[in-house]
């Protein structure tokens, strides 16, 4: 009997153990949204902004944008394969009229180097699966910026940021918001005192420039 208990109690302690290990990639904080929507009902023709690090340290965003209703769902460090991934979760809950976008620079940045055509396909799947949701939505990307600390990635960020500008372009209620030039100085160089330490993350500074580029484009 005690090793039969014994017995239940180790494959127990696997299988739990086991899904705990499998757990997805920022699932933690699809649940802590989950947990946000729960206390308190989003607001409906809000402007939803989604995507990584740049949006989720944003955190006082609601100031730089007064007369506008916002719903930050952005996570730090996501890719566009997680923004796909957790698609249902991040579009069900919301009735936005617009969905502002700013992903793709991770995906560039990993270990596992993506094309440009690759990351550009996952753009488009997120986009479609975005407009699927939201028929007459209006639906912004905002272009990923040449963060110092990632200049060996300047050029594959290039190609990305072409290729999704003539993507959204080409489409109607969509809009491709570019704030690359605003980032740099009078010689057309990257300004360095817009960032962080780490020289990838922005100080208030660098939103202050962001929030006059994309203040024409909220709805």
């Amino acid at each position: 009997m005690k090793n039969f208990l014994k017995i239940s109690f180790l494959f127990f302690v696997f299988i739990f153990g086991s899904v705990a290990a499998q757990k997805a990639d920022f699932y933690d904080d699809i649940q802590h949204f989950k947990k946000l929507d729960a206390e308190k009902t989003p607001p409906k023709d809000a402007i939803l902004f989604l995507g990584s690090s740049s949006f989720t340290m944003w955190k006082d965003v609601a100031d730089y944008f007064p007369d506008k209703t916002i719903i930050n769902r952005a996570f730090g460090g996501s890719r566009l394969l997680n923004l796909n991934y957790y698609a249902e979760d991040l579009l069900n809950p919301y009735q936005p009229k617009q969905v502002v976008i700013y992903c793709g620079e991770n995906d560039i940045a990993h270990d596992e180097k993506p094309s440009a055509k690759e990351v550009f396909k996952r753009f488009k799947q997120f986009y479609k699966t975005v407009r699927a949701h939201y028929p007459n939505a209006n639906i912004a990307y905002v272009s990923i910026k040449y963060s110092p600390s990632r200049e060996q990635y300047w050029p594959t960020m290039k190609q990305v940021n072409k290729k999704i500008k003539n993507f959204m372009n080409a489409k109607k209620n969509a809009e491709f918001i570019d704030i690359t030039e605003s980032m740099n100085d009078e010689n057309g160089n990257v300004r360095k005192d817009l960032y962080l330490e780490d020289m990838l993350h922005m100080k208030p500074e660098g939103y202050k420039i962001w929030t006059k580029v994309m203040y024409p484009y909220l709805k």
